[in-house]
């Protein structure tokens, strides 16, 4: 069966809301949790992450509130903390992989550490490969020599959320034949793109179309868990239809 992994950005409006939340999405089928640490700066995601999480520092997010999250649900499904590495810097990487490892996290999603600096700091803890269309098939092969948890398949070049298409057969049916390690796909996954995206690969990652739901003020936090957790166990049956 074929897995989803929800993206959500952490304490947004609130570090109760979020856990409630992963609640409910492990209640709708979700394997998975990239919780989102709030930055300033995410290069990688696009318009809509970018507003969750300007509006999650507005409200005062703190790294104790991701602490915090990670305790009361690490343990009960796989809990992955996603965040550019000036996050990690701040508080001190060691600081963070303790705190990780007391959560029972499984491990980190940093898309600003380059490959040949990740080698250091996934010794400490295990680090999400990414692997983008763009890649030679020598640089893949270099990347996944050693691979964590899971490979992170970007679908495409460019930021989260956009509606992209390329043709990513050659390089599944080639990462697939190098390793044995599950091979998951994000960027512009949601209920419309999910079926033909999830082909070939043992899940998706969804990020986008549940940051807008979430970002919904014409609905009340408990409408927005009932659709984000909707949304999350349609897209679960089509991967798996």
């Amino acid at each position: 069966m074929k897995k989803l992994i929800a993206y959500i950005t952490c304490a947004y409006p609130d570090k109760n809301f979020t856990i409630d939340l992963i609640n409910s999405l492990k209640e709708n089928g979700v394997n998975g949790i990239e919780l989102g640490i709030p930055f300033s700066d995410p290069v990688a995601d696009g318009p809509i992450i970018q507003e969750a999480d300007k509006r999650a520092l507005e409200n005062g997010f703190k790294m104790d509130d991701l602490f915090e999250v990670g305790e009361k649900t690490g343990n009960k499904i796989d809990t992955y903390w996603m965040g550019y590495f000036n996050n990690f810097y701040h508080k001190g990487y060691d600081f963070m992989v303790k705190k990780a490892k007391e959560a029972n996290i499984k491990g980190f999603i940093i898309p600003d550490l380059p490959f040949e600096e990740a080698q250091y700091y996934e010794s400490k803890f295990p680090l999400i490969s990414f692997v983008a269309p763009t890649d030679s098939k020598e640089r893949i092969k270099k990347i996944l020599k050693n691979p964590k948890e899971f490979i992170y398949l970007v679908a495409y070049a460019g930021i989260t959320g956009a509606a992209k298409q390329e043709d990513l057969k050659e390089i599944i049916e080639y990462i697939k034949n190098i390793t044995s390690t599950p091979l998951f796909i994000g960027f512009g996954v949601n209920e419309k793109t999910a079926k033909e995206k999830a082909k070939g690969v043992d899940g998706v990652i969804v990020g986008s179309a549940f940051i807008k739901i979430l970002l919904d003020d014409s609905l009340k936090n408990s409408e927005k868990i009932k659709n984000i957790s909707k949304t999350a166990k349609n897209i679960k049956e089509i991967i798996n239809s």
